[in-house]
């Protein structure tokens, strides 16, 4: 069942119990209410009947007068009797009611009155005590005109039932539309968004409530399956292009090769060839293991120098780029010991590979300062480059396996140093922090902890 429905189904449900229980409150406490009028009617008729036929001898006769004339006129469709202590009529109506019976006129003599019901009538009964002796004053109404009192009344209510049942089943259907609308409008939403289009925005009117948390988290959602497929578009490239470039080369020399036979030193110089190749396969195959953290990190307690990883990076870096002083250390711990450091030095110097190796990249030929510092008795780095920095829009991406930012497309790379640096630095409890703006140059901080 559907959302709408349900809401409707149990808001109608809710409302028509709640409407049947205040009517037939409604209906029942008329009922007793209209009862107990027409008991205390009869009361007073009771009353009156005694006084007209008891006490004629006591009161003058003007008074009686006017007694009888009231006694007339409240005793109008009502039929009174008068029982001695025997039992017997002595005044008003003669004829045998069988719903008066001697056990009732023995409860008014012990309990000096009595109300009830028969099948059709009404009665009300009261003892009273008279110088001529003790009497029981019994009186009894006919209940059509309560019954035709009471049954407009159930009609009307039953009209007035079905007809509010059924307009709370129309609201409910109204009120459930409309607050289905948003819902709807997400589904339609949702239902026009395709794999090409995982960035589109689901749109909101900013309700403030839960539907706009929904809102909210699927825009999440779907931002963060964008940026899946953009990391699984950027992986296959990166492996298609790493991969693609080493087994051409072996293809293409196992092919020459075997065209014609070959000495001893020509096999040996293609097996180097075709391990050289196979290495490099092997070393990116390493990166992503490492990288997807398949890799189980097993040296941890090794101690050695940043500053020698720092040197030896150095080197490598200007000999492969043809560097001239581009690159400008500034040691400035005073404390020997800060330097050495305890942890996973070939993982450590891969990840300072990379982020030095990427202030080379991206500097434009700008100097490079790498600063060894001191801060709160701790080893920290600073690599600093004037290149081409990073947008902020970027900025918060960066880390991201196989993310690059908008402005270095022109520039050879994979999206996969920075990712690799940051789950290294994790694992060995350095801090690592990027701060840079775009045109401006970029700043790495890395914090060491304590040995």
């Amino acid at each position: 069942m559907k959302i709408r429905n349900r809401f409707t189904l149990i808001s109608s449900l809710t409302f028509s119990v709640v409407f049947v229980i205040a009517s037939l409150i409604t209906y029942f406490s008329f009922y007793s209410y209209s009862e107990k009028i027409v008991y205390n009617e009869l009361q007073k008729t009771c009353l009156l009947t005694g006084i007209f036929y008891l006490e004629k001898d006591e009161l003058p006769e003007n008074q009686h007068l006017l007694i009888g004339q009231q006694f007339k006129e409240n005793s109008l469709e009502i039929i009174t009797r008068v029982y001695n202590k025997q039992n017997q009529i002595v005044y008003g109506d003669k004829h045998i009611d069988n719903n008066i019976t001697s056990a009732k006129l023995d409860y008014i003599r012990k309990n000096r009155k009595l109300s009830f019901k028969s099948k059709h009538h009404f009665y009300f009964g009261s003892f009273y005590h008279d110088n001529q002796g003790d009497f029981v004053v019994l009186v009894k109404k006919n209940d059509t005109e309560f019954k035709t009192m009471t049954d407009r009344l159930l009609i009307i209510m039953l009209l007035v039932l079905v007809s509010g049942l059924i307009s709370i089943y129309l609201v409910s259907r109204v009120l459930s539309n409309l607050a289905y609308s948003p819902i709807k409008n997400i589904i339609n939403q949702v239902n026009e968004i395709q794999a090409s289009s995982l960035d589109k925005q689901i749109v909101s009117s900013n309700t403030k409530d839960e539907v706009q948390e929904l809102i909210e988290t699927y825009n999440q959602l779907l931002k963060r399956l964008s940026d899946t497929f953009v990391i699984q578009k950027n992986f296959i490239n990166y492996v298609s292009h790493e991969f693609k470039t080493p087994l051409t080369a072996i293809s293409g020399n196992l092919e020459v090769f075997a065209q014609k036979d070959r000495t001893s030193a020509e096999y040996k110089e293609m097996s180097e060839k075709v391990l050289e190749n196979v290495y490099e396969i092997e070393n990116t195959m390493n990166t992503l293991m490492m990288l997807s953290g398949l890799r189980t990190n097993m040296e941890l307690n090794e101690i050695f120098r940043v500053d020698e990883l720092v040197w030896d990076i150095n080197d490598q870096l200007s000999e492969t780029y043809h560097l001239k002083g581009q690159i400008q250390i500034a040691l400035e711990v005073t404390n020997d010991k800060l330097l050495s450091i305890q942890g996973n030095s070939n993982e450590i110097k891969i990840a300072l590979f990379n982020i030095i190796e990427n202030a080379v990249k991206y500097s434009k030929e700008n100097p490079i300062k790498i600063s060894l510092l001191e801060e709160n008795n701790q080893l920290k780095i600073e690599v600093e480059d004037q290149g081409t920095g990073i947008s902020a829009e970027d900025l918060q991406f960066i880390k991201q396996t196989f993310y690059r930012g908008q402005n270095v497309s022109d520039i050879k790379g994979t999206g996969i140093g920075l990712p690799l640096a940051n789950m290294i630095f994790k694992q060995n409890n350095i801090e690592f922090t990027i701060s840079s703006e775009k045109d401006t140059g970029t700043v790495v901080t890395l914090l060491f902890p304590k040995l």
